[in-house]
C-alpha cells in the first residue's frame, strides 16, 4: 500500500516527539495535527485503548482524507484497582495539568494508606487509512509508583514512575533510555515494522 503523508493524530506535543523520532527514516512524510487548523479532535468515547486508538485513527483519516496513526494510552495502578486506565487524561478532572493528576493518584493512594503500587503504563496504536484501519498494535512497561515526584523530563505520569529494573523516574532518565523501554516506544517498534512492509507493498 502506498500513501506519501502520515498524520501523527495526536494533540500531545510529547508524543508527537516520541512518535517522530520512533518514525525517523521511514518513506512516507510526517504530518501533525498542526498541518490541520481546522480538524475536530475526536472525543475519547471507546471501552479500551484500542478501542479509542481505533476509533481516533478513523476520525481523523474521514476527516483529512490521509493515512493517520493515533494512539491511547494510561496508567494502571494495582493499589487503585488498575486505575486511571483509560480514564488518565482525565482522572483529575477536565483541564487538569500533569502535576494536578499526578497530585490525584497521589492523593488516592495515600487515602487507602499505601505509600507505593506496582503499576504499568500501556498504549495502543492504529494505523488507518479512509474507510479502513490497517492495524492496531500494542505494548506494555511494567514497573512502580512511589512518592515523591521526581524528574522534569516525559510528561503525564513519568515523574513517578520508576520503569522495572531502573531506580529512576521516566521523568529522570534520559530521553533515549525512555525511547527503547517505554510503552510507547515498544508499540512503535511494531509499527515501524509494519509500515515498512506496507510502504514496500
Amino acid at each position: 500500500m502506498r500513501f506519501q503523508t502520515l498524520l501523527i493524530g495526536t494533540s500531545n506535543a510529547g508524543k508527537v516527539v516520541e512518535m517522530r523520532h520512533a518514525l525517523d527514516g521511514l518513506p512516507v512524510e510526517l504530518s501533525s495535527l498542526e498541518d490541520y487548523p481546522s480538524v475536530r479532535i475526536p472525543s475519547e468515547d471507546g471501552e479500551s485503548y484500542a478501542d479509542i486508538a481505533r476509533e481516533k485513527a478513523t476520525d481523523l483519516a474521514r476527516q483529512t482524507g490521509q493515512a493517520v496513526l493515533a494512539d491511547d494510552s494510561g496508567l494502571e495502578v494495582a493499589a487503585l484497582d488498575g486505575a486511571p486506565g483509560i480514564r488518565s487524561a482525565r482522572y483529575a478532572g477536565e483541564g487538569a495539568s500533569d502535576r494536578d493528576r499526578i497530585d490525584h493518584i497521589l492523593r488516592e493512594l495515600s487515602g487507602r494508606g499505601v505509600g507505593s503500587s506496582p503499576a504499568l503504563f500501556r498504549c495502543c496504536v492504529a494505523l488507518a487509512v479512509p474507510g479502513e484501519v490497517l492495524f492496531v498494535v500494542e505494548g506494555e512497561c511494567h514497573g512502580e509508583i512511589a512518592p515523591p515526584a521526581r524528574g522534569d523530563s516525559g510528561f503525564g505520569y513519568d515523574p513517578i514512575f520508576t520503569p522495572a529494573g531502573y531506580s529512576e523516574t521516566f521523568g529522570e532518565l534520559p530521553a533515549g533510555v525512555k525511547r527503547k523501554i517505554s510503552h510507547r516506544a515498544r508499540a512503535l517498534r511494531e509499527v515501524r515494522e509494519r509500515l515498512n512492509r506496507l510502504l514496500g507493498d
